[in-house]
């Protein structure tokens, strides 16, 4: 018996040791676009040219940026209107989604079923497809090149409701709403002092794919904002790669880094939350 124990205890040895092996390779492996980019960011359009990937850091990380911020746009500006759009889109969709999610897990309505089919059913159309009635109504009502039109439309998005109703019907106990009910609180004070801070770890995991998707988004605001005032930075790192005379591969690297720096600050802040409700999940589990 107990060489067996003692057996079973190093298989379950190299069995961790194997999958920490594994985490870290594959951890290298998402790593990797992420050096070479940092790295190409601080070379020469001649040396990315003749050698597409480098180990260390080169000196024209300061000629890159020159060429950067010679351009006909402001990269502070572009920056500024991508942090209004993906904040403003991010929070809305996040608060409306989530409220959303709640009036269908917490409440008994007629229409309760259908609507929520009618959600799921909205997920599957392409937003391409509603891309042309969606400009020619903002385009009549004369709203092209304003950033709130990039903002507003966040209040509905379908696959944060979807994703917000699953999570709370699984982890949301209705005891605790109606306990809140009897002690006199009312549905919005529920709402937005006992419900969000239970669903934090949902909320960290939606706030990521949407400041991520709303960053990097460029098919819309490329066709809604023609002003150079309100480029966003995708927007300029297209342009950069547009030039007819010369592509300054270094300086598009510089943009790329640029953008990606606000995604990998924003998930190193709110991951802990998704670690958090990880343990939790296998604490209950």
């Amino acid at each position: 018996m107990a060489k067996s124990t003692l057996s079973l205890k190093q298989n379950n040895r190299v069995l961790q040791v194997i999958v920490y092996i594994v985490s870290i390779f594959l951890c290298f492996l998402s790593l990797i676009p992420f050096y070479i980019m940092f790295i190409n960011a601080t070379r020469s359009t001649e040396d990315i040219q003749a050698h597409a990937i480098a180990l260390l850091p080169s000196i024209y990380a300061q000629r890159n940026w020159n060429v950067l911020t010679t351009k006909d746009f402001s990269v502070p500006v572009g920056f500024k209107n991508s942090l209004i759009i993906s904040v403003g889109s991010t929070v809305l969709a996040i608060y409306f989604s989530t409220l959303t999610a709640y009036a269908i897990s917490a409440y008994e309505w007629k229409l309760k079923r259908p609507f929520f089919k009618f959600i799921v059913g909205i997920m599957m159309i392409p937003g391409q497809i509603t891309m042309v009635g969606f400009y020619q109504m903002i385009y009549k009502i004369h709203m092209v090149n304003q950033l709130w039109v990039l903002i507003v439309p966040s209040i509905a998005v379908p696959m944060t409701v979807f994703f917000m109703k699953q999570y709370m019907d699984a982890s949301l106990s209705l005891e605790i709403v109606e306990s809140a009910r009897i002690d006199g609180a009312r549905e919005f004070y529920t709402f937005n002092k006992i419900i969000l801070p239970i669903m934090k770890p949902a909320i960290a995991t939606q706030a990521i794919f949407s400041f991520v998707a709303s960053w990097n988004n460029l098919f819309i605001p490329l066709v809604l904002l023609t002003d150079k005032t309100n480029y966003t930075l995708p927007i300029m790192t297209k342009l950069l790669n547009g030039d007819i005379y010369r592509v300054e591969h270094g300086t598009i690297y510089l943009a790329l880094s640029l953008t990606a720096i606000p995604l990998i600050v924003i998930y190193l802040v709110l991951s802990k939350y998704i670690v958090e409700g990880v343990a939790m999940g296998s604490v209950k589990g």
